[in-house]
């Protein structure tokens, strides 16, 4: 559903690109009547925007002659930021935010000074940013309807789907969102397990934002809940073994959002979740320490066919 002011200020961007348009291409772009037109048309001359009309069936909108929105007052800097970020969405998995990166971009090029608008350009021919091959993308509804919710303090009923495919219906108090290792959470107070959970938003399907509302603990802090809880997050395995290195290696060497570590036996614990072991197995290997499994047993079998095809590499000529 489309908000109506947000339609008032698209026939604003568009007499702004135009030297005039016809009700009926207003019309269409807009997917209203004729009658609707005529009514953004008199919102904009209520908020005091020059918008003149020949009358006639081949007449027109146009905004008075010289008028224009005053440009934007920001530094290089601002400008490249601006631009910069725009650009990095695709980087963190929302790529679904396409058509309004460029939307945004367009409208920035428009309004901001010859000398700004270059630096915009000079951004986007210089610098290409790739997403990173492990991003986990969201969807644009999810994050727009979860953020939402935690902004107005309202419930939010989605269905999620867990690390074995099975589908339950949630009820939730949300806190925030985090974007932590390639990949968006939803953090908050599920209704139906009395406690604090953690979803991952591309599982999250049928939101709705509900009337209840609720308080948000004071005390929450969403770093400091995911550093405790996202190497325990649901995963396809679970994972347990020691390695023969200093905690305070160890620290270095292991991120502490992907996994859990404590020192032991002269050694390091690691606890974690995954849902591929390969990557992990091939990781760990290249560390070159000696490694003791304790769960699970398909972590075993990974092992052994690494160390077959490091064979076979080996032998190869």
């Amino acid at each position: 559903m489309y908000d109506p002011i947000m339609r008032v200020f698209t026939v604003l961007e568009i007499l702004q690109s135009r030297d005039s348009v016809s009700g009926a291409e207003l019309a269409e772009r807009l997917e209203v009547d004729l009658r609707t037109v005529q009514r953004y048309i008199l919102r904009l001359k209520d908020l005091g925007i020059p918008v003149s009309s020949s009358p006639g069936v081949g007449g027109a909108y146009r905004l008075r002659p010289g008028f224009r929105m005053p440009p934007l007052v920001l530094t290089n800097e601002e400008a490249f930021a601006l631009s910069l970020g725009l650009q990095a969405l695709h980087k963190i998995g929302l790529s679904s935010f396409a058509p309004a990166t460029e939307g945004a971009l367009a409208k920035l090029t428009r309004v901001l000074p010859a000398s700004l608008r270059e630096s915009l350009h000079t951004t986007e021919q210089v610098i290409q940013m790739e997403p990173s091959r492990w991003a986990v993308p969201a969807s644009l509804e999810c994050l727009i309807a979860a953020s939402s919710a935690i902004r107005n303090s309202r419930r939010l009923r989605f269905d999620y789907r867990d690390h074995r495919d099975e589908v339950s219906h949630r009820e939730i108090e949300p806190y925030a969102l985090m974007h932590v290792d390639d990949r968006w959470y939803l953090i908050g107070r599920c209704l139906t397990r009395q406690a604090l959970r953690t979803f991952r938003l591309d599982r999250v399907t049928r939101q709705e934002l509900c009337a209840e509302t609720f308080d948000r603990p004071e005390d929450f802090d969403a770093h400091r809940h995911m550093a405790t809880s996202l190497p325990y997050v649901q995963s396809r395995y679970q994972i347990d073994l020691w390695i023969d290195m200093p905690i305070e290696e160890a620290q270095q060497n292991f991120v502490p959002w992907r996994a859990a570590i404590e020192a032991d036996n002269g050694g390091t614990r690691l606890r974690c979740g995954r849902d591929q072991l390969e990557m992990f197995a091939a990781m760990v290997l290249s560390m070159g320490r000696r490694i003791v499994i304790h769960n699970p047993d398909e972590l075993r079998d990974v092992f052994r066919k690494l160390a077959e095809q490091a064979l076979r590499a080996s032998d190869s000529v």
